[in-house]
Protein backbone atom coordinates (compact mmCIF):
# COMPACT_ATOMS: atom_id res chain seq x y z
CA UNK A 1 0.00 0.00 0.00
CA UNK A 2 1.43 3.38 -0.97
CA UNK A 3 1.56 6.29 1.49
CA UNK A 4 -1.18 8.92 1.21
CA UNK A 5 -0.50 11.72 -1.25
CA UNK A 6 0.89 14.89 0.27
CA UNK A 7 -1.45 17.79 -0.47
CA UNK A 8 0.03 20.53 -2.62
CA UNK A 9 0.40 23.76 -0.67
CA UNK A 10 -1.91 26.50 -1.88
CA UNK A 11 -0.16 29.50 -3.35
CA UNK A 12 -1.32 33.04 -2.76
CA UNK A 13 -4.34 33.84 -4.85
CA UNK A 14 -3.90 36.11 -7.87
CA UNK A 15 -5.19 39.61 -7.22
CA UNK A 16 -4.43 41.08 -10.65
CA UNK A 17 -4.94 39.96 -14.25
CA UNK A 18 -2.46 41.08 -16.90
CA UNK A 19 -3.24 40.56 -20.58
CA UNK A 20 -0.62 39.93 -23.22
CA UNK A 21 -0.69 39.07 -26.90
CA UNK A 22 1.30 35.80 -27.00
CA UNK A 23 2.78 36.58 -30.43
CA UNK A 24 4.40 39.66 -28.85
CA UNK A 25 5.28 38.35 -25.39
CA UNK A 26 3.93 35.01 -24.16
CA UNK A 27 3.99 33.53 -20.68
CA UNK A 28 6.62 31.10 -22.03
CA UNK A 29 8.81 34.15 -22.75
CA UNK A 30 8.44 35.31 -19.14
CA UNK A 31 9.42 31.81 -17.96
CA UNK A 32 12.46 31.88 -20.26
CA UNK A 33 13.51 35.43 -19.31
CA UNK A 34 12.91 34.83 -15.57
CA UNK A 35 12.02 38.51 -15.11
CA UNK A 36 10.24 41.13 -17.17
CA UNK A 37 9.16 44.73 -17.10
CA UNK A 38 5.40 44.87 -17.75
CA UNK A 39 4.92 47.95 -19.89
CA UNK A 40 2.80 49.32 -22.69
CA UNK A 41 -0.34 49.98 -20.64
CA UNK A 42 -2.03 53.17 -21.86
CA UNK A 43 -5.69 52.96 -20.80
CA UNK A 44 -6.30 55.18 -17.74
CA UNK A 45 -8.37 52.54 -15.90
CA UNK A 46 -5.80 49.81 -16.59
CA UNK A 47 -2.99 52.17 -15.47
CA UNK A 48 -4.86 52.83 -12.24
CA UNK A 49 -5.01 49.09 -11.53
CA UNK A 50 -1.33 48.67 -12.47
CA UNK A 51 -0.30 51.50 -10.12
CA UNK A 52 -1.99 49.59 -7.30
CA UNK A 53 0.23 46.52 -7.73
CA UNK A 54 2.49 45.81 -4.74
CA UNK A 55 5.59 43.66 -4.35
CA UNK A 56 4.49 40.08 -3.72
CA UNK A 57 1.09 40.43 -5.42
CA UNK A 58 0.31 37.45 -7.61
CA UNK A 59 -0.76 38.19 -11.17
CA UNK A 60 -2.71 35.95 -13.48
CA UNK A 61 -1.26 36.09 -17.00
CA UNK A 62 -3.90 36.00 -19.71
CA UNK A 63 -3.17 35.38 -23.40
CA UNK A 64 -5.29 37.41 -25.80
CA UNK A 65 -5.64 36.86 -29.54
CA UNK A 66 -6.63 33.41 -30.69
CA UNK A 67 -5.83 31.76 -27.33
CA UNK A 68 -8.01 33.85 -24.99
CA UNK A 69 -7.06 31.99 -21.82
CA UNK A 70 -5.51 32.43 -18.40
CA UNK A 71 -2.24 30.54 -18.70
CA UNK A 72 0.11 31.28 -15.80
CA UNK A 73 0.98 33.00 -12.56
CA UNK A 74 3.63 35.63 -11.89
CA UNK A 75 4.68 37.68 -8.87
CA UNK A 76 5.16 41.43 -8.78
CA UNK A 77 8.83 41.94 -7.89
CA UNK A 78 8.83 45.74 -8.18
CA UNK A 79 5.79 47.93 -7.57
CA UNK A 80 4.66 50.49 -10.12
CA UNK A 81 7.29 52.96 -11.22
CA UNK A 82 7.77 55.46 -14.01
CA UNK A 83 8.18 53.93 -17.46
CA UNK A 84 11.78 54.74 -18.42
CA UNK A 85 10.71 55.04 -22.07
CA UNK A 86 7.84 57.46 -21.31
CA UNK A 87 8.85 59.54 -18.32
CA UNK A 88 6.53 61.99 -16.61
CA UNK A 89 4.19 62.29 -13.67
CA UNK A 90 0.47 62.96 -13.59
CA UNK A 91 -1.13 65.71 -11.51
CA UNK A 92 -1.21 63.38 -8.46
CA UNK A 93 2.55 62.79 -8.65
CA UNK A 94 2.12 59.25 -9.96
CA UNK A 95 3.93 57.92 -13.03
CA UNK A 96 1.93 58.98 -16.08
CA UNK A 97 2.85 55.67 -17.70
CA UNK A 98 3.56 53.09 -15.02
CA UNK A 99 5.34 49.76 -15.35
CA UNK A 100 5.91 46.90 -12.92
CA UNK A 101 8.49 44.12 -12.80
CA UNK A 102 7.37 40.49 -12.75
CA UNK A 103 8.89 37.14 -11.88
CA UNK A 104 7.27 34.00 -13.30
CA UNK A 105 5.81 31.59 -10.78
CA UNK A 106 4.39 28.74 -12.85
CA UNK A 107 2.07 27.89 -15.70
CA UNK A 108 -1.44 26.93 -14.68
CA UNK A 109 -1.96 23.17 -14.63
CA UNK A 110 -4.43 23.77 -17.46
CA UNK A 111 -5.31 27.01 -19.28
CA UNK A 112 -8.72 28.44 -18.43
CA UNK A 113 -10.37 29.80 -21.54
CA UNK A 114 -12.57 32.83 -21.93
CA UNK A 115 -15.28 30.52 -23.26
CA UNK A 116 -15.21 28.54 -19.99
CA UNK A 117 -15.46 31.74 -17.96
CA UNK A 118 -18.38 33.00 -20.05
CA UNK A 119 -20.23 29.71 -19.51
CA UNK A 120 -19.77 29.78 -15.71
CA UNK A 121 -22.12 32.09 -13.77
CA UNK A 122 -19.45 32.69 -11.10
CA UNK A 123 -17.66 34.95 -13.61
CA UNK A 124 -20.68 37.10 -14.53
CA UNK A 125 -19.34 40.24 -12.81
CA UNK A 126 -15.66 39.72 -13.69
CA UNK A 127 -14.23 42.75 -15.51
CA UNK A 128 -12.68 40.45 -18.11
CA UNK A 129 -16.20 39.68 -19.31
CA UNK A 130 -17.73 43.09 -18.65
CA UNK A 131 -14.92 45.33 -20.03
CA UNK A 132 -12.99 42.99 -22.33
CA UNK A 133 -10.61 45.64 -23.71
CA UNK A 134 -9.15 46.42 -20.27
CA UNK A 135 -5.58 45.07 -20.18
CA UNK A 136 -5.01 45.18 -16.40
CA UNK A 137 -7.74 44.47 -13.86
CA UNK A 138 -8.25 43.30 -10.31
CA UNK A 139 -9.20 39.69 -9.69
CA UNK A 140 -11.67 39.31 -6.82
CA UNK A 141 -10.90 36.45 -4.42
CA UNK A 142 -13.93 34.37 -5.46
CA UNK A 143 -12.95 34.71 -9.14
CA UNK A 144 -9.32 33.80 -8.39
CA UNK A 145 -10.47 30.65 -6.59
CA UNK A 146 -12.80 29.75 -9.45
CA UNK A 147 -10.03 30.17 -12.04
CA UNK A 148 -7.59 28.04 -10.06
CA UNK A 149 -10.29 25.42 -9.52
CA UNK A 150 -11.03 25.27 -13.26
CA UNK A 151 -7.28 25.04 -13.91
CA UNK A 152 -7.06 21.97 -11.68
CA UNK A 153 -4.93 23.71 -9.06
Amino acid sequence: MSPPATPRPRAALPSLLLKTEPREYAFADLMRDRRARWSGVRNPAALSHLRGARVGDVALIYHTGSERAAVGLAAVSRAAYEDPDRAGLNDRGEPRFAVIDLLPLRPLARPVTLHEMKSDPRFADFLLLRIPRLSVMPVPTAIARAILERAGE
